[in-house]
């Protein structure tokens, strides 16, 4: 048995889990000479008793890891493992990372610029709102929406990143072939071709009141912040709140009406010093750094502009000097709301600036601009 298919029997064995993983393979130097320890052996290990080690001894011979990769397969999913490259590295730095990820879709390297955006399943109006925009801005500009696929706010959340054309991650609380709420499954569908819909259920799990609490250290812990939009005083969003600061993780919160029982949570958040959001800006101002990537080998020390093709047309339109936006929309042949949505995600670039007047002007050093723009620029 490899490490990889010691991951996946891990964590199909019953009241095994994360932490007492980590203190097998400390005793052990392995999980694979762990999983085919005696049980007189298992026992030695601090925080195995003779019930989870009578589980690792009885079941490590009825669990199948290889079957259950073809049964995953069949779902169109695979298994991902802490052995894997495709594992996230920022799941690796919290305290139980999980034995093994069944995804559905895909999981990329720019997933590590990533906000986990929570909330309450009976939202209002003014949150479910709010979340769909707060997630389109943050797909604009590059950030990957993370969220829980649940009715409301992080329905809301998944719907606004699709829609600004973005990556969003679903990490559910079942297994991928107990999908929930079932409502979502289109949605799941649609996640799952532009980002991923992520479990780490072994498949069959159905969903119940302990599965949920317990993903909620993956959404945060995929994440470089979290942001709560709508929540009562006990929400399962507060918890994610919790433990994204356990994992030295930011956490914001979107104040909301003082009368209202779905923002008690969030203003409370705030009192005790999450960061008030009004405004995506007010998220990404905590990642600034991010927005451009200032680390390129290939560019000798220049930052590097991520630019999509509508948006190089626009700085394009800019390297002469400062425009009007109607001069832009007659020039680009875009309408003006589309061309809207352009200039809002270079603003938060820190692309361009609007200046007075109602003209656009460039903020980036012209030299950079132009390299943006031309022949070799790579996406």
């Amino acid at each position: 048995m490899n490490e990889r298919s010691a991951h996946i029997l891990a964590n199909m064995i019953d009241n095994l889990g994360p932490t007492r993983v980590r203190g097998l393979k400390e005793f052990f130097g392995s999980l694979s000479e762990a999983l085919q320890a005696s049980q007189d052996d298992l026992i030695k290990v601090k925080g195995i008793g003779r019930d989870v080690a009578g589980n690792i001894v009885g079941q490590r011979e009825t669990k199948d890891p290889a079957e259950e990769e073809k049964r995953a397969g069949r779902l169109g999913a695979r298994l991902v493992t802490p052995v894997d490259e495709e594992y996230p590295d920022r799941l690796k730095e919290i305290y139980d990372p999980p034995l093994a990820l069944y995804v559905r879709g895909e999981l990329v390297k720019r997933d590590r610029h990533a906000i986990a955006m929570v909330g309450s399943r009976r939202s209002t109006t003014y949150g479910k709102q709010t979340a769909d925009r707060l997630a389109y801005q943050l797909a604009k500009v590059g950030y990957t929406v993370v969220s829980g696929l649940a009715r409301g706010i992080d329905t809301a959340a998944h719907r606004g990143a699709l829609k600004g054309g973005g990556r969003t991650l679903a990490v559910i609380g079942s297994a991928l072939d107990k999908l929930y709420p079932p409502e979502n499954e289109g949605l799941a569908e649609e996640i799952s071709g532009q980002g991923a819909v992520i479990s780490e259920f072994p498949l069959g799990r159905e969903p119940d009141r302990t599965t949920f609490p317990y993903r909620n250290r993956i959404v945060s812990g995929l994440c470089l912040g979290t942001c709560v939009v709508e929540a009562p005083p006990k929400s399962g969003a507060l918890l994610t709140a919790d433990i994204a600061l356990e994992q030295g993780r930011s956490v914001f919160a979107v104040p909301g009406r003082v009368d209202s029982p779905t923002s008690r949570g969030t203003n409370r958040l705030i009192k005790n010093g999450a960061r008030l959001v009004e405004d995506v800006e007010d998220i990404i101002e905590e990642f600034e750094f991010l927005i451009t990537d200032r680390t390129d080998p290939e560019a000798s020390g220049r930052p590097r502009l991520q630019l999509s093709e509508e948006e190089k047309s626009v700085v394009s339109a800019l390297l002469e000097g400062p425009v009007s936006v109607d001069q832009m929309v007659r020039h680009l042949g875009v309408k003006s709301a589309r061309l809207n949505v352009i200039l809002l995600g270079l603003e938060m670039k820190k692309v361009l600036r609007m200046a007075p007047g109602n003209l656009v002007e460039l903020t980036v050093d012209p030299e950079l601009s132009q390299q943006c723009v031309g022949e070799g620029y790579q996406d």
